[in-house]
């Protein structure tokens, strides 16, 4: 009897689990030029997708040179102001973020990856006077990213208070 108490109990706990999550409400901000969303609310909480640098010189097809994106540091600095728009387009801003992942790939000219390239740029957003929140992070190396000239995609979670 105990045991079919326990399990009762457990079912119950799982479905007020699930009921609570189901009240949750989700909006997806997208386009059409994208097979992902740019970023998903779930509630109170803002997923941004991972992000990439936009090209300091696009690629050039007639001469076979390909895009110029820069050095880490310049691509943290293109893609953190991205995310900020993108924070700021859906009433948020970069003190809301919670929780940053980043994944780095080797920069060819240095034979690794330039931890202290992703730093400089990341405490200009992140731990200033103007905005001394700083938001969990996780960085991680890869391999290869989506496209040569990619250094680095980051992705956030952010939270709007009450």
């Amino acid at each position: 009897m105990k045991l079919k108490s326990t399990i009762l109990a457990g079912v119950l706990a799982a479905a007020a689990v699930v009921s609570s999550h189901a009240q949750v409400t989700v909006k997806h901000i997208q386009t059409e030029k994208s097979p992902i969303a740019t970023a998903v609310w779930a509630g109170d909480t803002l997923y941004v997708s991972g992000q990439l640098a936009t090209p300091l010189t696009p690629a050039d097809a007639a001469k076979g040179t390909p895009a110029v994106f820069g050095d880490t540091k310049q691509q943290t600095f293109d893609i953190l102001t991205k995310i900020q728009k993108i924070l700021q387009e859906q009433g948020l801003d970069m003190k809301d973020v919670v929780k940053a992942t980043v994944f780095l790939a080797a920069d060819p000219k240095l034979g690794k990856i330039d931890f202290p390239g992703l730093q400089a740029s990341f405490t200009q957003f992140f731990g200033t006077k103007e905005q001394p929140n700083k938001p969990a992070r996780s960085a991680f190396q890869v391999a290869n990213l989506v496209a040569p000239g990619y250094l680095l995609e980051i992705e956030v979670i952010a939270v709007k208070g009450k």
